[in-house]
């Protein structure tokens, strides 16, 4: 209902005056009082302005009904509905003022506490709170978007970059994406988003240094898409092949790849992609880990060419990006391109859904914990306009300006942030290639008659679509260029052009609204639009003077522009918020001037260009003046032009990748590193792998389990002896490590970063994983130890063959401590060797099963420390955890009870994990509320309820359990689709986690506490939006299961 408030008052006027009418004139809505109609100002102003499409079609049945009484009915009713709608409206508003102005409460406090913690030595200038600049942030305007005036500067620039080999890695998932002949507009999904990073990939990888861009999409092999989208790879040509082909190499330039995940048959829109990214994510992993090889192996390097970064588009890809690149240990990069919270914002101002309705819609929740998450886990956010910095980007925990800017200050003056971080922003426009386009000079007479001794060149196909609409095509052209939605406004143009005589006298209208074959196959939101602009050119009778095509291909694109540029037009972006404008800058690269939308990245474009007019896309009045205004003053219109093209440079795409690239160059390098070098990433199974492995005190004495040892097994032992020296040199590192491997204790935290470096080489003697045929991940959750190993017992039996002959690998996932674990193995007589690898403490700790079990049982990866560490807030985290369990109490009557405390018990927390005991898990607020009090407090952690909801993990932001396996994808080379996943009903509140991927699934039926059930109730969203339970790889087995039933469960996954 926005830019509609008006309904309210003439409703209330209705019900105001109805008491008093008399029996015989008991609708209002049929008097006639004077020249003015009820009937035709509700139908013509209130019906066609609502935003509501099914009170259009009571309207229709209204008029079809003969009996003046049951119309009459008919219309009261349509007039209560509005009247009903609005007060709903008002009703949402209000909610929403109390949640923004608790919102703001929570800010401030937070930014008092952050300031509180870090007093001791602000400057005076950091404590204040006047946020008077985005520096912190962002550039001031004049600086704001660095530009290369000429031609020199960046060939200055490129000899620079000569040296370098840059792998870098963008990802865009929603949508159908290709390089050529995109078919922008076919739907809500593939539009200015689909062709940005394409053509970004392309620049990118024209740009001098960089080696190779991969753009990462979804494979779609569906009947009712072309099969381009099914191809894995698609190389994207660059625009000119002659620049930098010097530095080409047999993998180098830009790709896409497309890799399959999510329903194979289908092509679905992004809003029910979320319950398959764990999947995109392992394979996005595959591939990037197997091409970094392969580049690392063509320019003659040692080690893997990693991705220099990693760039997520909207929120789906920046979920998928933020778990990649932790699973990468490399920086990550974000665009929200449409950010979720202001969506809401915007529906729930309309007032014609609910929050949960649009949640169910749209998954909104799930969204905006995605953008969320990409705050955590990104280095730069890159922006179109400052306008989404500052109006859009603060809207989210994870964003402050305030206390960004003190942080950035602290950064500059080398002072300690206690752990707390901001994502720095940055505005860069998106480029476009101008090198192709030859602005027309001439009009539609002028040209014609410069022609008529020579040959013309046959006009575009294109053109003579346009101008068959037109009586006289040779008026200037009003051309807009969007897909019917709604917020793109195309409704008020129509009516301003058609109720302002001038301007149709002066000029025709070009409607581009995407392509279309019928008007029934189009979808809910863009059909009724494109119905509304139909039904006001037959009201106002435009017939000769709009033109609304069905049909165009991208490549018609420029010379719809060109069409017209000659008939000295103009071109209008009316939408209610534009985040960037693309077509704005297109237009101007044609040499025509815009007129647009005074809400969004517009109002920069006009700041650089200076080649129009702004205005209030709510106001029909003032579009139709703005429009008429550069139509008729042909001084204005020329000036406009002139602007736009002498400007346009500042939009190249040279200029915005050397921008971009400068931006990657100031983030602090990462990329996976082992303290042994020599052991690099896991490699198939090959005979030097196995002589390794021999030498290595041969893994199969460790690991034969129930008579496992084979005929070689003599063999083994005498290549064993013959390595005692070595061994014996070695077994002193062995046994620092062993020792730090018990540092899971506070009281060795700080000792244990020098015993892991000692130690780091024994690291290389447990890459059993290279050896198993499958692997069998236990992650039952549960508040005992006890329940966990009852229930890997069936496992083992289930396993059966697999587990006597060795081929199958054990790993136990779980968010007991080692020490736990430890003591009850001990207590029980149990075998630590049973398992090849214990994943701790809610995945922040790794460990081993050792070689040597007399000094301990299992060795810790250190390694892994260093791949999750990025960002972990350590002690400063650790002190604003205390005080925010403190504020936690159970008031019984005068008494209150501290319902969250540390865990000291055997001080089970760790340096990167820490923990808390919940007294009552029912007081505890939803894990969505924690993770929103440390995010507005700058402080990025991963926060874990677990245990039935007796124990709070506290974890670094890009740690969880299944995060842990995708290191051993990346460390040894576990292939993950060989990999299956033993989960309870339910289970900790990183569970959602561990269901999706390229691993299968087997859910145990009853197995899980109702403690833990009740803390999944306060999730933002259900589980449905995130986990894909319809998976062929993921099956259920009932309740009270045998070891036969989950041999049969495997079997049905495929995994037998």
């Amino acid at each position: 209902m926005a830019g509609n408030d008006w309904i309210n008052s003439y409703l209330e006027a209705i019900l105001d005056v109805g008491p008093g009418l008399d029996d015989a004139k008991s609708s209002l809505l049929l008097r006639e009082r004077g020249r003015f109609s009820p009937t035709r100002y509700f139908v013509e102003e209130v019906v066609s302005g609502f935003d509501e499409f099914d009170l259009h079609r009571s309207w229709v049945r209204a008029q079809a009904t003969r009996s003046p009484q049951e119309r009459n009915t008919r219309l009261e009713n349509m007039c209560w509905r509005i009247w009903n709608l609005a007060r709903q409206k008002r009703q949402l508003e209000n909610e929403e003022v109390q949640r923004m102005a608790k919102r703001r409460m929570e800010r401030e406090r937070g930014r008092r506490e952050a300031t509180a913690d870090m007093s001791e030595d602000l400057s005076e200038g950091e404590k204040g709170d006047t946020f008077s600049d985005i520096s912190g942030h962002g550039d001031s305007h004049r600086g704001r978007l660095p530009r290369i005036s000429s031609a020199d500067v960046m060939e200055t620039w490129a000899s620079q970059q000569k040296g370098k080999k840059l792998y870098i890695v963008l990802i865009s998932l929603h949508g159908l994406i290709r390089g050529e002949n995109m078919e922008l507009g076919r739907d809500s999904d593939t539009g200015g988003q689909v062709k940005y990073v394409v053509e970004l990939a392309r620049a990118l990888g024209s740009m001098p240094g960089v080696y190779r861009v991969d753009l990462l999409t979804r494979q779609v092999s569906a009947p009712d898409v072309d099969w381009s989208y099914g191809e894995p790879t698609e190389m994207l040509t660059p625009r000119d092949s002659n620049d930098f082909a010097d530095e080409m190499g047999e993998s180098s330039g830009a790709y896409i790849v497309r890799i399959p995940f999510g329903p194979r048959d289908k092509y679905v829109p992004k809003e029910q992609l979320w319950p398959y990214i764990p999947e995109f994510v392992d394979g996005a992993l595959n591939h990037t880990v197997q091409m970094s090889k392969v580049l690392g192996e063509q320019i003659g390097m040692e080690q893997p060419l990693w991705p220099v970064a990693i760039h997520g588009h909207y929120a789906d890809a920046g979920d998928s990006a933020a778990l990649l690149s932790g699973a990468l240990n490399v920086p990550m990069l974000f665009t929200g391109h449409s950010l979720g919270r202001d969506k809401l914002a915007q529906l729930v101002k309309q007032g014609r859904m609910s929050r949960d309705e649009i949640n169910s819609t749209y998954k909104i929740m799930r969204r905006i914990e995605a953008e969320e998450l990409s705050l955590d886990a990104t280095e730069i956010v890159i922006t179109s306009t400052k306008q989404e910095i500052e109006e859009q980007w603060r809207l989210y925990d994870g964003f402050d300006p305030i206390l960004e800017r003190k942080l950035r200050a602290r950064i500059k003056r080398g002072v300690s942030c206690y752990g707390r971080f901001m994502p720095r922003m940055v505005a860069i426009p998106p480029g476009m290639e101008f090198h192709h386009i030859v602005p027309h000079d001439g009009d539609m007479d002028g040209e014609t008659e410069a022609n008529e001794d020579h040959t013309a060149s046959p006009d575009p196909p294109i053109w003579a679509e346009i101008m068959r609409f037109f009586s006289n095509p040779r008026k200037p052209m009003i051309l807009a260029l969007a897909r019917p939605d709604p917020k793109k406004n195309i409704t008020t143009l129509v009516k301003a052009f058609g109720e302002c005589r001038p301007l149709r006298e002066l000029a025709n209208l070009t409607l581009i609204m995407g392509n279309r074959d019928s008007i029934d196959e189009m979808s809910g939101t863009n059909a009724p639009v494109l119905l509304s602009v139909l039904k006001l050119i037959d009201k106002y009778d435009l017939y000769g003077q709009v033109a609304y095509p069905k049909h165009h291909k991208q490549s018609d694109v420029p010379e719809i522009y060109r069409l017209a540029a000659k008939t000295k037009g103009v071109f209008i972006n009316p939408a209610f918020i534009e985040p960037f404008g693309l077509t704005l800058i297109e237009a101007a690269a044609h040499g025509l001037p815009m007129v647009a939308t005074k809400n969004g990245g517009p109002v920069d474009i006009q700041r650089v260009l200076d080649n129009g007019l702004l205005v209030d896309p709510h106001d029909q009045q003032s579009v139709a003046d703005a429009l008429l205004k550069l139509v008729a003053d042909k001084q204005l219109w020329a000036r406009c032009r002139q602007n736009g093209l002498k400007n346009i440079h500042l939009y190249s795409w040279p200029e915005h990748c050397r921008t971009y690239l400068s931006r990657i160059a100031s983030c602090r390098p990462r990329h996976p590193q082992w303290r042994r070098n020599d052991e690099g990433i896991g490699q198939p199974e090959s005979p030097s792998d196995s002589w390794r492995d021999i030498k290595d005190i041969s893994l199969n004495l460790k690991f034969s389990l129930d008579g496992e040892k084979n005929e070689g097994g003599e063999n083994l032992e005498s290549d064993a002896g013959s390595e005692k020296n070595a061994f014996d040199g070695k077994n002193k590192l062995e046994s620092a490590l062993l020792r730090w491997s018990k540092g899971v204790h506070k009281d060795m935290r700080n000792s244990g970063v020098t015993d892991s470096i000692d130690h780091s080489s024994s690291i290389g003697k447990f890459p059993v994983f290279r050896r198993r045929k499958h692997i069998y991940v236990i992650a039952l959750d549960g508040d005992n130890v006890s329940g966990l190993f009852e229930a890997a017992q069936k496992i083992f039996e289930a396993a059966g063959k697999e587990k006597t002959e060795g081929s199958a690998g054990f790993i136990l996932s779980t968010s007991f401590s080692m020490s736990e674990i430890e003591s009850f193995v001990l207590s029980k007589g149990l075998n630590f060797s049973d398992f090849d690898a214990y994943i701790c403490n809610s995945g922040s700790d790794l460990y081993y099963s050792s070689l040597n079990s007399e000094e301990s049982p299992f060795v810790a990866d250190s390694d892994y420390h260093s791949h999750i560490g990025y960002r972990w807030g350590g002690e400063g985290l650790r002190k604003t955890l205390l005080r925010w369990a403190g504020s936690i109490v159970d008031k019984n009557g005068e008494k209150e009870e501290q319902v969250i405390t540390e865990d000291d018990q055997d001080q089970l927390s760790t340096d990167f994990c820490y923990s808390f005991r919940i007294q009552n898990p029912a007081k505890v607020p939803p894990v969505r509320e924690v993770r929103k009090s440390m995010r507005i407090q700058a402080l990025r952690c991963h926060i874990v309820y677990c245990q039935n909801g007796t124990k709070l993990n506290a974890i670094p932001v890009l740690a969880s359990r299944s995060q842990a396996l995708r290191f051993l994808c990346v460390r040894w080379g576990v292939d993950l689709s060989k990999m299956v996943v033993f989960v309870g009903e339910c289970g900790d509140t990183d569970y959602e986690g561990l269901i999706g991927g390229l691993h299968k699934t087997v859910i145990l039926k009853g197995v899980c506490g109702s403690a833990l059930t009740s803390v999944h109730a306060n999730r933002s969203y259900p589980l449905t939006h995130v986990v894909p339970f319809d998976s062929p790889s993921v099956v259920e087995v009932a309740e009270d299961c045998s070891n036969t039933d989950i041999h049969a469960a495997l079997e049905k996954v495929g995994f037998l």
